[in-house]
């Protein structure tokens, strides 16, 4: 502990922002860097619990205290050392994680949390900037040969951990470039993708392989994926929730993903906006109150929307902790993304009814009925309409951002894997499915979930495919790091 009365010196301080009018003109990253004596000051509150809640609100296992204290003494290299012992891609989590670390902090019990996921993000940003964070290819290869499918952060997680243990890794991605939805599914607002391009040249420069244009299954036959000694399937949760209402097919009526697809793509400089996938000048209706919805929102300003209005079916949060949603337990209160600071009409409570077209199919409207959930007979919480609450709301766009139901079934039917009662790939505790040597991790074993989880998960099946095939393993899952491969 760096600083014994950090906690009660320093006040919790936040990256500054661009205004709003200036970066709704833009698809840039929009935050001001804090400097260095300021992030010392961030490390010097923590406190250096004798138990510290964060670990257990931290999937990967990051040992905070630690890396904060470094950050603190400004030993930064040490620092990150500590976070890579974890967590393999910090300058994701520390971007796109939502912080459960933070919200079992002991210090937010009775002041604002430790920002512990903006100084890991300065963490790895210092790494590279200073030349720390480079290839460090195994010393001997095992000659055994793995498959991991999918190159989201569950994929690149397995790939570079299995790297790390000497065996020769082949990552498929189906689109032309790998990230999955790091670089898909995320606006370039809240992640660059030279962020993604730069680690995977560290990858590859480790020995990773990586073949994107190939859809396993689709335009690579499987029996060539059944040549590897092992496989590790992360495709993901891409099956995505529909609304079925009627006239759920107008012209007009959009997956979320779709649009942010597109729009990444377009910023790229890999496709074309098209009007159907484009919100300037319309009056746009976002679905669904999540980070995608989010996501919707600031993409939608940023194309020059008329209006952007954001509905959510359960009802509105809290702005503090309730008495049923304890610390250390994640906060069910409000949130307010920078998206939504951006310019939204925000509605709880609500559910569609239908989707209004014209004779031509065009979507012209929606109506929705306010809803009030109550208890059921079994107990559990229940939705019923309130009477005479209907309304019609004029629109050109709606996004549908209502989640994913689970892993597409091409992977699963081509190599007889049995799914789960969630239809996700079913697996045992070693992340091994009935077929004994492939292996699932992410949302398409636990369905869809958050980027730290996929890490996370990545990291333990990659433990137990190198168990598997060497009947030992050199790898590590959390707070211990990883042996050198011999």
């Amino acid at each position: 502990m760096g600083k014994l009365r950090g906690f009660i010196e320093y006040e919790r301080a936040e990256e500054e922002t661009y205004a709003v009018p200036e970066r709704v003109r833009s698809y840039t990253e929009f935050t001001k860097d804090l400097d260095n004596e300021d992030l010392k000051k961030q490390g010097g509150r923590c406190m250096d619990c004798g138990i510290p809640f964060c670990h257990s609100g931290c999937p990967v296992g990051n040992l905070i205290p630690d890396f904060n204290d470094a950050v603190y003494r400004n030993d930064w290299q040490g620092a990150l050392k500590i976070l890579h012992t974890t967590n393999n891609f910090p300058e994701f989590t520390g971007r796109l994680c939502p912080a459960p670390c933070e919200s079992s902090c002991v210090l937010g019990i009775i002041e604002p949390p430790v920002a512990i996921e903006m100084i890991e993000k300065y963490i790895a940003e210092r790494g590279f900037k200073e030349g720390w964070i480079k290839p460090e290819p195994p010393a001997h290869r095992t000659g055994k040969t793995i498959a991991v499918v999918g190159s989201g952060p569950a994929g690149l997680a397995a790939a570079q951990q299995l790297n790390r243990a000497g065996h020769s890794v082949t990552v498929f991605e189906r689109d032309k470039k790998v990230g999955g939805l790091l670089r898909y599914g995320i606006p370039d607002f809240k992640m660059e993708k030279h962020v993604i391009d730069r680690r995977i040249k560290v990858m590859e420069g480790e020995g990773v392989t990586f073949k994107t244009n190939t859809d396993v299954g689709v335009d690579y036959e499987i029996d060539k994926l059944k040549e590897f000694d092992a496989i590790v399937l992360c495709g993901g949760a891409t099956q995505r929730r529909p609304l079925p209402i009627a006239g759920a097919d107008a012209e007009g009526v959009v997956q979320a993903m779709e649009f942010l697809k597109r729009n990444n793509e377009v910023v790229d400089g890999l496709a074309e906006p098209t009007e159907r996938l484009y919100a300037e000048g319309k009056n746009v209706i976002v679905i669904g109150g999540g980070d995608t919805g989010s996501d919707c929102v600031g993409t939608s300003n940023r194309q020059g929307a008329k209006s952007v209005t954001n509905f959510e079916i359960m009802p509105m949060p809290s702005e503090s902790r309730t008495i049923d949603n304890p610390w250390p337990y994640w906060p069910f209160t409000l949130k307010t993304s920078s998206s939504h600071e951006e310019g939204v009409s925000r509605n709880w409570s609500i559910s569609t009814k239908e989707f209004i077209k014209d004779k031509s199919g065009k979507l012209t409207a929606l109506k929705t009925v306010n809803i009030e959930w109550v208890k059921g007979d079994n107990g559990r919480p229940k939705l019923q309409e309130v009477p005479n609450s209907e309304k019609e709301w004029p629109c050109d766009m709606v996004l549908l951002a209502l989640g994913f139901t689970g892993p597409e079934k091409t992977l699963s039917e081509k190599l007889g894997l049995t799914l789960d009662d969630r239809t996700n790939i079913k697996a045992n505790k070693k992340f091994q499915t009935n077929v004994p040597n492939i292996f699932t991790a992410g949302d398409m074993r636990r369905g869809q979930s958050l980027i730290v989880w996929a890490i996370s998960e990545g990291r333990e099946a990659a433990y137990n495919v190198d168990k598997y095939l060497m009947g030992k393993t050199k790898l590590r899952t959390k707070g211990q790091g990883d042996l050198p491969a011999v």
